[in-house]
């Protein structure tokens, strides 16, 4: 037989709910941390960063700065050395091309034809009997710089052709040139030095230097000004959310942040209302728990109480006070049970699928459901195949259904039970030959503590049954349905996802 769902519009509150989730709590003790803001640390950091990033390039610069002066100044003073070197080998006199045999003349000659640089000397030394004797070029930069007889003849007198010394106008670094006899003597008495003032060098060099270290103070500056806005503009949702969080109350758990952009901040807006709902039916479900517990326990109880507070002395009373106190405290056990069960099924254990084969199912629950009272049970239809369900969740809203149907038929009347299995769903329904359901009865008779007009003809029932239905389908990602008409009887059931759905 075919699904008794497939060809017709069903009424009844769909498929919904979720699961809360629990979250765990952090372990007491005290909180590690800092107080520093988190848009601080973050301009902080952004900030170090670019400053390790600024101060490692000046190194590098001024490394390489004062290395290419080094190879400048070296270079220079050895070309000053070789072209000396040459002009004192040839030894000639240009004009008349004959050897120069002077010292002071050959020094005199070659220092002429020479352009230094401005922080550049050039020095013929030359020892006398009374001391020692320089000769300069007459436009140097550094004629004024006085270099005493001491400090030339230290220069002169070292083993090292080169070196530097300490001069008033800063450090010198010198490369000595020895002239010896013509005459072929082996001691020197006369010296070409060139020497270089290495800081006024450098002082070109440190004020690019300098210029680098204020264009880097200016960036860093700029650079966390802007970390600074960013990080506002990032940590704004986030501050959003710890707003949002400091409003929330148990009252009211309504507020949401809305969500702009598909980023991480983004995603976590997202969860955070994913929270909040999840939060908000919490809360729900305890108070509707709460309310409901309080309305329909308090009915048994002020009947037990009033029995009680009215039983006399009578054997008989007593025992028909007894009789209707103990069914109602079964009736307020059976209320407790349900509702417990209602509060489960907001966990996301409430139900524990598996393959599950429905000819299987469906004839374990024809078997159990024929035991609940003497009816005309037919078995019309058997679904064939396998569904990823909860066989006992479904055994319990099967039975829940029959009951129903129990309690709105005479012993003997006719209920019909069947599955089916489609193509991405299985159903399960029983169907009675009650008198039905009222018109608008369809729309709530899930709803909790909602019995249908035409009432159970027990009177028992706190309808509670459906609602359990309404909750398995839920968690099964199914829906329930029912089809009815007054005085033609009704089908209820349910209909589940056959490979289940996200929870």
């Amino acid at each position: 037989m075919p699904d008794v769902f497939a060809t017709q519009e069903f009424a009844g509150p769909g498929a919904g709910g979720g699961a809360s989730s629990s979250e765990g709590r952090p372990s007491p003790g005290r909180r590690r941390g800092t107080r520093i803001p988190a848009r601080l640390q973050i301009m902080g950091w952004l900030a170090a960063v670019m400053a390790a990033g600024l101060a490692t390039v000046v190194l590098l610069v001024v490394e390489f700065e004062y290395r290419a002066i080094d190879d400048r100044v070296n270079a220079a003073l050895a070309q000053d050395a070789q072209e000396f070197r040459r002009f004192a080998e040839a030894g000639l006199d240009p004009m008349t091309g004959r050897p120069v045999t002077d010292p002071n003349d050959l020094f005199y000659r070659h220092l002429s034809s020479q352009y230094p640089d401005d922080a550049e000397i050039m020095l013929g030394i030359r020892r006398t009997g009374g001391g020692i004797e320089a000769i300069r070029q007459a436009d140097e930069t550094f004629r004024d710089v006085r270099l005493s007889d001491a400090l030339l003849r230290d220069i002169v007198s070292r083993d090292d052709t080169t070196g530097t010394v300490a001069t008033p106008a800063g450090e010198l670094r010198w490369l000595r040139v020895e002239v010896l006899p013509r005459q072929g003597g082996t001691e020197a008495d006369a010296w070409f030095v060139s020497g270089y003032f290495v800081d006024e060098v450098r002082a070109e060099s440190s004020a690019t230097v300098q210029t680098l270290i204020v264009v880097s103070g200016v960036a860093l500056v700029l650079a966390a000004g802007v970390s600074w806005l960013v990080a506002g503009q990032i940590l704004a949702p986030v501050n959003t959310v710890r707003k949002a969080a400091g409003r929330l109350t148990e009252a009211d758990l309504t507020r949401r942040i809305r969500v702009e952009g598909r980023d991480d901040v983004a995603a976590l807006a997202e969860q955070f209302n994913a929270m909040l709902d999840r939060l908000e039916r919490a809360f729900d479900t305890r108070r509707q728990f709460l309310d409901d517990a309080g309305h329909e326990l308090r009915t048994p109880i002020t009947i037990v109480r009033g029995n009680l507070e009215l039983m006399g002395d009578d054997p008989a009373e007593r025992a028909e006070v007894v009789r209707l106190c103990t069914g109602e405290l079964d009736r307020m056990a059976r209320i407790v049970d349900d509702l417990l069960l209602l509060a489960k099924a907001e966990q996301p254990d409430f139900v524990h699928p598996e393959w599950t084969s429905v000819p299987e199912l469906t004839s374990d629950i024809d078997a159990k459901v024929r035991a609940i009272a003497p009816r005309g049970w037919t078995l019309e239809a058997i679904g064939e195949g396998d569904a990823w369900v909860d066989s006992q969740r479904v055994t319990q809203a099967m039975v829940q259904l029959a009951q129903n149907a129990v309690q709105h038929t005479t012993e003997g009347a006719a209920i019909r039970i069947g599955s089916a299995v489609g193509g991405q769903s299985v159903s399960f329904w029983v169907s009675d030959t009650g008198p039905g359901l009222e018109a608008g009865d369809a729309d709530r008779i899930f709803d909790r503590f909602v019995r249908g007009g035409a009432g159970a003809r027990d009177g028992t029932g706190a309808g509670l049954g459906l609602a359990i239905v309404q909750a398995i389908a839920d968690a099964h990602h199914g829906q329930v349905r029912v089809m009815s008409a007054p005085g033609q009887g009704a089908t209820f059931g349910f209909e589940l996802p056959l490979r289940g759905g996200d929870r």
